[in-house]
């Protein structure tokens, strides 16, 4: 055998033993998507990736977009020994329990100024009462992506529109920068634009009110959040969120996550309008006849 023979089975071996060396159950790197070739994904008319289509994420970040094992509940009181769910959920049982949390957050922390960690205690302290997806206000950006509800996007080569199921929330994308924001809104205000194959939307102008998830990640009007959406695959956007607000964070921080097509015949986005599902919880007390629901007489009589 030629020694050039020899020397071809030498290359082949070490490569085999290079690529089982670095198996996937020997590594610890997590796996990343890898972009479609340019041909294998739908576009429309003018080349763009196509995003028509209802998409949902299928993930517990709207628990908590940081890593953290399964709870009782978000709502927790002290107890004899340990925190016990509060009264208000506790009939709930394993409804209102919370799965553990994989975790979004690109190096796994959220880089928080140390004297902004105490206004998320707070909001974790007072969930109940503070979390404004529970009163069904609109959820802000980027949460309303990762809510466990599906959402719609539009896109033309004129017109970018996104539609949400939670409480009925859209999002009108400019394609043109339109410049300041004139006031705060709870969706803000978005400009996108082409990066490539990637669709980037600059938001700016969002309401302080909104939350991150129900963990009470937050932040200050100040928030600016780029969003990065990359369609993988004709299933698949590959979703990515850089959130930058100097009054509450070190640096700037990123969140991503997989976006999945419905696929079934027929879907049509639901609509989950709950704002009449809360009026009770909100404006209960001056409904005539409250009291004696409460208490069990005819406070008439």
């Amino acid at each position: 055998m030629s020694a050039h023979r020899l020397t071809f089975k030498y290359v082949c071996a070490v490569v085999l033993v290079s690529l089982v060396a670095c198996s996937p159950a020997d590594t610890q790197t997590a796996a990343v998507p890898v972009a479609a070739p340019l041909d294998s994904i739908p576009r429309t008319p003018d080349g763009k990736p196509d995003l028509n289509g209802i998409w949902q994420v299928l993930s517990s970040a709207n628990n908590n977009l940081e890593a953290g094992p399964a709870r009782a509940a978000f709502a927790m009181v002290p107890g004899d020994f340990v925190p016990v769910p509060a009264p208000e959920v506790l009939a709930l049982g394993a409804v209102a329990a919370v799965p553990a949390s994989f975790g979004v957050v690109e190096g796994g922390v959220i880089p928080y100024r140390p004297e902004a960690l105490a206004q998320r205690l707070a909001n974790q302290e007072s969930w109940l009462t503070s979390d404004p997806e529970i009163k069904c206000y609109m959820p802000g950006v980027p949460r309303a992506t990762y809510l466990p509800h599906p959402f719609q996007i539009f896109q033309s080569d004129k017109a970018v529109f996104i539609a949400y199921s939670f409480a009925g929330a859209v999002r009108n994308i400019y394609l043109e920068d339109p410049g300041v924001p004139p006031l705060d809104a709870w969706m803000g205000q978005s400009y996108g634009y082409w990066d490539g194959d990637t669709f980037v939307i600059e938001v700016t102008g969002l309401d302080d009110r909104t939350w991150f998830d129900r963990a009470g990640n937050y932040h200050t009007y100040k928030l600016k959040v780029t969003e990065r959406y990359t369609l993988v695959s004709e299933n698949v956007i590959e979703y990515e969120a850089t959130m930058e607000d100097p009054d509450v964070f070190e640096r700037p921080w990123t969140i991503s996550m997989p976006i999945y097509r419905r696929l079934e015949e027929g879907f049509e986005l639901p609509q989950f309008k709950c704002v009449e599902f809360v009026e009770e919880l909100m404006y209960g007390k001056y409904r005539k006849g409250r009291e004696a629901e409460l208490f069990g007489q005819d406070v008439d009589g």
